[in-house]
């Protein structure tokens, strides 16, 4: 169930946290997978040896997604090398958290392109091959502070709330294809991001979960690996939560 042999996947933001739990995951039910990275290319490399030490194949595409024209003839080189894409997980993102008052609209504006625009650059690109073949699987990765908020995260939230209304119009307009489009929205999971945080803002989160654990990203990786397979082929348009039961 759930296998993927045969597929050629690119993972945005792929060297590490969930990115790299995608990648690893989607290689291990034999996948091909691009692992993308803007910055830190010996992680990249690093993550294309762990899946190919588990059986799998994998390749590294260095490419910043928030440039568009850049995001995509690389996309293109990809397509071209490996005869098509079939699955996108547009991960890559950057939290930059301030009170509203005190966000700089430098601020917003590097997360709109890197979080919102970054994400339907890939889409836009990878959806080509996708239409001529006919099949596909497009995954935006949102966050729980998209669809519920947090103190100090206006612009962070905006952006990943943004992802909802881009995968569903992306669902509708593909559908006929056979291509869907889908977010999954994680909680609190353990990642180099929330890894910064105090134990008094761990505690004050981890209160705010019902299942009183954080969340792993083999558990949003795990989510990835359906929704990208040929058994969640009539599910489009729709956010799926991986939180502990933070938001419901």
């Amino acid at each position: 169930m759930f296998r993927l042999d045969g597929k050629i996947a690119l993972v945005t933001g792929g060297s590490r946290g969930i990115g790299r739990a995608c990648c690893e995951a989607l290689g291990a039910q034999g996948a091909t997978v691009i692992v993308n990275y803007r910055n830190g290319e010996d992680a990249a490399r690093a993550v294309v040896d762990a899946v190919t030490a588990q059986g799998g194949k994998a390749d590294a595409s260095g490419f910043d997604v928030a440039d568009g024209p850049a995001a995509d003839a690389a996309i293109d080189a990809i397509a071209k090398r490996h005869g098509r894409i079939d699955i996108l997980i547009a991960n890559a993102g950057i939290a930059i958290d301030a009170l509203l008052l005190r966000q700089k609209d430098d601020d917003f504006t590097t997360l709109w392109r890197t979080n919102v625009l970054g994400a339907i650059n890939c889409a836009r690109s990878a959806s080509r091959s996708m239409m001529r073949s006919r099949w596909g699987r497009i995954v935006f990765m949102s966050s729980v502070v998209g669809e519920m908020g947090n103190v100090g995260q206006t612009a962070y939230a905006a952006t990943k709330a943004a992802l909802l209304g881009a995968a569903r119009s992306i669902a509708r307009e593909y559908a006929g294809r056979n291509v869907t489009a889908n977010v999954i929205a994680p909680g609190y999971i353990d990642t180099d991001m929330t890894g910064g945080m105090s134990a008094e803002h761990k505690e004050q989160l981890l209160r705010l979960v019902p299942l009183g654990k954080i969340g792993a990203a083999r558990d949003v990786a795990a989510a990835c690996a359906y929704l990208v397979s040929e058994e969640a082929g009539y599910v489009t348009g729709q956010v799926l939560r991986v939180n502990g039961g933070m938001y419901m």
